[in-house]
């Protein structure tokens, strides 16, 4: 992830000298991402088993509260970060999509573990997504199945540099004309309508995943479902069995 940093034209050792008689040398740029990178407020939900190493995150042992991130809201109203920790399955992406929409800008994504990444283990599976980046931009990947606590804390200071990086004049949500609003999709019989956003992720040319790994399982859909309403079928009558022959008698 490159990142620019944002410097002042104050040399820093006359801001060292300036700081040690109380006077602080800043700018705009750093005065406004310091105060949002030292009070991220994540949101408060999980998704599956990375969701417990996300709240030992927030417990003493890790104290996520030392970078400013301990508020996690019940509300998107009040959140700035999402974290998708856990298995994403086709009939939570709406939510999750959704959820994302009502936050209020500037808003991030980290994903946490390899299920919302790529899928995990479960990436073949009829019913699990290959990545929340389908359809919402993530902004940092935390691999791992699960990852640790120190992991998400990793992440967040990566993020927390990102932040850092950013310049008023240049960030998104103050462009004028632009909407941040990204489509929702629909459960329909054959999966997620529609299966992608186009502009934020854009399937690849050339998959490698079966020379790496074989073929996929395939399992394939019953003609018809069972009526289990129905009466039972009466049982079949059991088949006589065949006499044995004798053979003949010779003749004298």
């Amino acid at each position: 992830m490159g990142l620019t940093q944002n410097a002042t034209v104050v040399d820093d050792g006359l801001k060292s000298e300036l700081s040690k008689k109380g006077i602080v040398v800043t700018t705009m740029n750093e005065l406004y991402n310091w105060g949002r990178r030292s009070s991220i407020w994540p949101m408060q939900f999980g998704l599956a088993c990375c969701a417990i190493e996300m709240i030992a995150t927030a417990c003493a042992r890790y104290d996520i509260a030392r970078f400013g991130a301990e508020l996690f809201r019940a509300s998107p109203r009040q959140s700035d970060l999402m974290i998708v920790a856990g298995t994403v399955t086709k009939k939570m992406t709406p939510q999750v999509v959704r959820l994302y929409n009502q936050m209020a800008e500037p808003k991030y994504l980290i994903t946490m573990g390899a299920c919302s990444i790529a899928g995990g283990p479960f990436i073949d599976g009829y019913n699990v997504l290959r990545g929340i980046d389908r359809f919402i931009p993530v902004d940092v990947h935390l691999p791992g199945c699960p990852p640790r606590p120190e992991a998400l804390l990793y992440g967040l200071m990566e993020l927390q540099k990102k932040i850092d990086s950013q310049v008023i004049e240049k960030t998104e949500w103050y462009q004028k004309g632009l909407t941040r609003e990204f489509p929702i999709p629909e459960l329909g019989p054959r999966g997620l309508v529609p299966k992608f956003n186009p502009e934020v992720w854009q399937p690849r040319e050339v998959d490698h995943r079966k020379e790496r790994y074989g073929q996929p399982i395939v399992i394939r859909r019953k003609a018809k479902a069972p009526d289990l309403d129905a009466a039972p079928a009466p049982p079949r009558p059991a088949a006589a069995k065949p006499q044995p022959t004798q053979p003949p008698k010779p003749t004298v």
